[in-house]
């Protein structure tokens, strides 16, 4: 079992989104009081706050080479950010609705962002539109692109996922399945399989070939999200006052993380696999070590 969490205040508000860098000497996290904050992990000081959003800062991806930071705001736009400066490299907007979730592709081609309102909308990293997409007229939440940059898959509210390619934006399939909403979305295995999590906590996994469900796992309690490790060995989940760290292959329980708050928001492993973040409701930030 690991030791206690190291507990540090991070934000004036709910903790929303956290993230590794690739070399594992950085953490990164987003906040309800519209900053950005970035924390050396040798000793959790914080090194420099980002702060041109105007509101509540929903949601981080990073570029492969790490050099480009993309957040997703309730001020309604994207910004992407130049690593390690952190200056504004573009800041984007499609329409005047929440952004939800952003991802920068694992090719480092695009940027998408899933926002209310039922949109998504694609850039390059240079800032120029690529197309955009009215999905439904819910509110998106979730949005996840293939290691090859060809497909992108989007959910919220209501039960499906919908698939596209890119850059094209042709509708490849519909996915159904789930109930009331999708919340999570990502791509594994090298693009060939999705997984989703439902609010009905059940987490499917699709084959991307045949986009048949090859595999359904049935939570006991309410997850809020997941995030697989970057071997994609393990998975986490957040729950209610709770992370769990479960054996992908066969879900084993390897770990239960308490936490003394009932909102957790963020949650990242480290490359290595060695450390797990989360962010909370709290304000503050909870940081494991796994072996």
């Amino acid at each position: 079992m690991p030791n206690a969490p190291t507990v540090f205040p991070a934000h004036e508000n709910y903790v929303l989104d956290v993230r590794y860098t690739q070399d594992g000497e950085t953490l990164i996290s987003s906040g309800m009081d519209s900053k950005v904050n970035v924390w050396s992990t040798g000793d959790w000081r914080l090194v420099r706050t980002l702060d041109d959003h105007a509101n509540s800062v929903n949601c981080l991806s990073l570029s492969p080479h790490q050099t480009i930071l993309a957040t997703g705001s309730t001020d309604q736009t994207v910004k992407l950010w130049d690593l390690p400066d952190g200056t504004v490299r573009h800041t984007l907007q499609d329409r005047k609705k929440t952004v939800a979730a952003v991802q920068i592709a694992p090719n480092g081609a695009f940027v998408a962002a899933a926002s209310y309102g039922g949109r998504i909308a694609v850039w390059t990293l240079e800032g120029e539109p690529v197309v955009g997409i009215k999905v439904s007229k819910k509110n998106l939440v979730s949005v996840a692109i293939s290691p090859d940059g060809q497909m992108l898959a989007t959910s919220g509210l209501g039960d499906d996922i919908w698939v596209y390619a890119l850059p094209s934006g042709e509708l490849l399939t519909t996915l159904v399945g789930h109930e009331i909403a999708v919340c999570n979305l990502t791509f594994i295995e090298a693009g060939e399989t999705l997984v989703s999590m439902g609010y009905e906590q059940c987490i499917k996994f699709w084959d991307t070939a045949t986009w048949t469900e090859t595999r359904s796992l049935q939570g006991a309690s309410p997850v809020r999200g997941f995030i697989f490790s970057a071997d994609e060995q393990h998975v986490a989940l957040s729950m209610e006052r709770l992370v769990q760290i479960r054996r992908v292959s066969d879900w084993t329980l390897q770990f239960e993380l308490p936490v003394s708050t009932k909102v957790i928001n963020g949650l990242d492993f480290s490359p290595d696999g060695r450390w797990m973040a989360a962010g909370a409701a709290d304000k503050k930030i909870r940081v494991w070590q796994l072996e």
